[in-house]
C-alpha cells in the first residue's frame, strides 16, 4: 500500500510515469499543431467553460460579426451529440465536430485530425470549442494562441478561487450573460478580483451576447489578435 494516497493496486511512482507519458503524448501532438497554425498564420483559441456558460451563443454572435472580413473555422467538442455544431452550420462558417464519449476534454491529436478536415485557409481564426469542464480541459495544450476561460453571472463569482488551476494558465477571463447580472446579485468586482489573485495579467470582458453589451471590445480584441 503506497503510504502516500493509501492506493493499494498502484505504486506511487507508477501512477507519477502515467501521467507524464499522457502528457508527453499529447504536447508532441500540441506542438505539430502550433507549428502548423504558425506557418498558416491561424490564430486558434481554445475556448473553456462549465457546461451552460454561454460558449455557443457566444461563439454565434461573434462569427456573424467577424465572418465578412476575417476567415473562420471552429471545431466543436462534446461528450455526444453535434447540437452545438448544428447552431455554427447555420452561419456559414466551415465547423468539425469532435465527439470525445467518455473523456471530458479535448486533446491535441483529436484536434491535429479536425486540424486537415477542415483544410483551413491561410490568416484564418480558429475557434475550438472545448467539452464544458474547469478541471480536465486546462490541463490539455491544443497548440492554442490563447486559452479563454468563459464564467457566467448565473455561475457566482467564486469560480476563480474554487477552480484556480483554469484561470491559472487562461490569458482571458469573458464574463458572460451580462444582462442577468441584476437578478442573480453578481459580484463584478470580486469576481474580477479573484481571478487576478491567480493570474494578474489575464484580460477581463464583460459582455451579453443577447443585448450586445461589451461585445464591441471583445471583437477588437479578437481582430487585432488575428492581426
Amino acid at each position: 500500500m503506497c503510504e502516500n494516497c493509501g492506493c493499494q493496486n498502484l505504486t506511487h511512482e507508477h501512477i507519477i510515469n502515467i501521467n507524464k507519458n499522457v502528457f508527453e503524448y499529447n504536447d508532441s501532438f500540441a506542438k505539430e499543431n502550433r507549428k502548423f497554425f504558425e506557418e498558416k498564420k491561424i490564430t486558434a483559441f481554445n475556448l473553456l467553460s462549465s457546461p451552460g456558460a454561454g460558449k455557443t451563443t457566444l461563439l454565434v454572435n461573434t462569427i456573424k460579426n467577424l465572418q465578412k472580413n476575417t476567415n473562420l473555422a471552429v471545431i466543436e467538442g462534446d461528450q455526444e451529440s453535434d447540437l452545438d455544431a448544428e447552431k455554427i452550420r447555420t452561419t456559414g462558417v466551415k465547423v468539425k465536430q469532435i465527439n470525445t464519449g467518455k473523456a471530458c476534454h479535448l486533446d491535441a491529436h483529436a484536434v491535429a485530425h479536425a486540424v486537415k478536415e477542415l483544410n483551413l485557409l491561410d490568416s484564418s481564426l480558429l475557434f475550438i470549442e472545448n467539452v464544458g469542464n474547469l478541471v480536465c480541459p486546462a490541463s490539455f495544450d491544443l497548440g492554442e494562441k490563447r486559452k479563454i476561460v468563459i464564467l457566467s453571472v448565473t455561475e457566482g463569482e467564486e469560480k476563480p478561487l474554487k477552480y484556480p488551476y483554469i484561470f491559472a494558465v487562461s490569458d482571458v477571463l469573458v464574463i458572460t450573460k451580462l444582462d442577468l447580472a441584476q437578478y442573480v446579485n453578481f459580484n463584478f468586482d470580486a469576481c474580477e478580483k479573484y481571478a487576478r489573485s491567480i493570474n494578474q495579467k489575464m484580460k477581463i470582458f464583460r459582455v451579453s451576447a443577447k443585448t450586445s453589451e461589451g461585445m464591441g471590445a471583445w471583437f477588437d480584441w479578437l481582430k487585432h489578435q488575428g492581426a
